[in-house]
Order: structure tokens, then sequence, then C-alpha cells
């Protein structure tokens, strides 16, 4: 069993990179890609880690980039549609320009972070301030939508009510997610940047969550008509994975994703997105239903395509 899309607390997840090997080892993971929001900087503790239990590490990360082909409509407006990537075998060395563009992201986040602690300080949050919320995250750079959360819920319960699992859900519909309150937008860059700085470095790019990106209406019908036409689109421009086996779709959805996926001559790439307590849900290996499998031969396949 494979899990190449979790997180550890050097981005947006709770487990620290050994409580993730080791819950990993428990569960029989073979291999698991850490794939922290736009740093690596986990990887030597992962590595560690993952090689006191015996698993093997896919070097990864996750970018929030823009996709200017498939733009989308916001109140009346033609805007960049912004889409998840992960990168696989990606360079370490900080100097490599696929680094640099990682350090020009983390730039990006930090900035919108001061924003949203000044929204939110002028929304009524006043009691949130980024020294706290880097003592939630473990580090300023470590800090994501989850710790802004967890904050709004431990300073200010006046205004979200108590922590259940419907007002943390809700709480990134109102006021976090694309329209609520305080949201503030995400780089700019395109993905057309991001892949070109790692060109010669043998780096594999797989399309994140696909269908949570470019499907507004989650069909079977929707998906057949457009995933199609985006595939053949980032295969294009470099792209050799899809995650079809994604831990929030059900059984049936994903095999059709895998079969559109195959048919574009790409490899479906698969993991949980585990979060650990942010998303409780969300169970590591298996996904959000708890029927995620991610073949072993898909590793074997990513290696091969290097």
């Amino acid at each position: 069993m494979l899990d190449l899309h979790t997180h550890s607390t050097f981005s947006d997840g709770s487990d620290t990179p050994y409580e993730l090997a080791e819950k990993s080892h428990r569960l029989g993971i073979r291999a698991i890609s850490l794939t922290d929001h736009d740093t690596t900087s986990s990887h030597d503790e992962m590595a560690l880690a993952t090689s006191h239990f015996g698993i093997e590490l896919v070097p990864g990360v996750e970018v929030s980039l823009r996709d200017n082909a498939f733009p989308v409509v916001r109140n009346g407006r033609t805007v960049p549609r912004n889409v998840h990537v992960l990168a696989y075998f990606l360079p370490l060395d900080p100097t490599h320009p696929l680094q640099q563009q990682l350090a020009e992201l983390r730039h990006d986040r930090d900035v919108r972070n001061h924003e949203l602690v000044a929204l939110l300080n002028e929304r009524g949050f006043d009691r949130i301030t980024l020294e706290y919320l880097g003592e939630l995250s473990g580090g300023v750079e470590s800090v994501g939508r989850p710790h802004f959360a967890r904050a709004m819920f431990e300073l200010h319960p006046e205004i979200v009510g108590p922590r259940t699992d419907a007002s943390w859900n809700r709480i990134f519909v109102d006021w976090l997610g694309r329209d609520g309150r305080a949201y503030i937008p995400k780089t700019s860059m395109p993905i057309e940047q991001f892949v070109g700085a790692a060109e010669g470095s043998h780096t594999v790019f797989s399309i994140a969550h696909p269908l949570v990106n470019y499907i507004e209406e989650c069909t079977n019908a929707g998906i057949e008509s457009t995933m199609p036409k985006v595939f053949a689109s980032l295969r294009e421009r470099g792209f050799l994975g899809v995650e079809a086996y994604y831990g929030g779709t059900n059984a049936p959805t994903r095999s059709l994703v895998v079969k559109l996926t195959r048919d574009a001559g790409m490899i479906p790439t698969g993991g949980s997105d585990y979060h650990g307590s942010y998303k409780d849900e969300v169970k590591l290996g298996v996904g959000r239903t708890g029927d995620l499998r991610v073949p072993d031969e898909i590793l074997d396949e990513l290696k091969a395509a290097r």
C-alpha cells in the first residue's frame, strides 16, 4: 500500500514526521510521500523516521498554482483557476531553481497570512496574532488555514461558537474559503513557471485531486466531458501524473478517473491527503471513505518515468 499525499506539522498537518511514519508502519504502508505545502524542509526529519521503520520515502511537495488555460467565472469576472499540484522526486538543493520557486511561494503565503490576520482583526477576531498562530503550528513558516480556524475557535468562541465537526467545516465556508468573509487570494504563479523551473531535474508532476480543481458539478457525465481535455492539456505542459486514486472520492469515481488517466497516457497517482486531526475524517492510507488502495506498482511507474 502507498500513500503519496500526506501533510505534517511542517505545513497544515497535526502529526510530526515521526508520528506519521510510525502510523504508516502500523498500517502496513510500504512507501509514503510527505507533500507539505510549499516546502521540503520536513524531508530530512521524515527520512530519518521512515528509515527507522523501513518505509520508502518519496520526496514530495504540494503547491497552489494558477491554471490560465481553464479560467473560471467568479462574481461575474473571469479569473485564472487555482489548482493544487504535487511534485515528486524534486531536487532538495536550496539553490535549485525549483526550490527558489518554492521560496517565492512561501514568501507569498507569509504576506497573505499577515493580511489575513489584519482582516480577521478588523472582523472582530482581535485576539488573533501571528505569534499565537506560530505557537499553534510549531513555527510561523508552517501557518496555514487550519491554524487560523483553530485560533478562531480557541480565542473567539463568542463569534464562531463551540468547535464541532460541523462548525469546523463551516468556518472554511463562511470565513476562510474562496467565498468567505476573510478570504485572501492565493499566489498568481502560473503552472508553466513552476514546472519550467524543474527542467532537467527528473521531477514528476501530478495534478492533485483533479475533480476538486476542475469540476464544478461532479457527475460522471461532467467528468467524462471535462477531464480528457484537462488531462491532455496538462500532459502537454509537462505533467506525467493525475491523482486518480484520491482519498476524498468513492470507488466508482476513482475507477472512472483512473480509466481517463490511462486513456490520456498518464500515471494514476494516489494518496489520502492526510492532515491528522485537522481533517479527522480522512484516514492515513485509506482516505475519507476508508477503501482507498493505491497499487504498489504505481510507484514503480513513477520511478520509470523520471
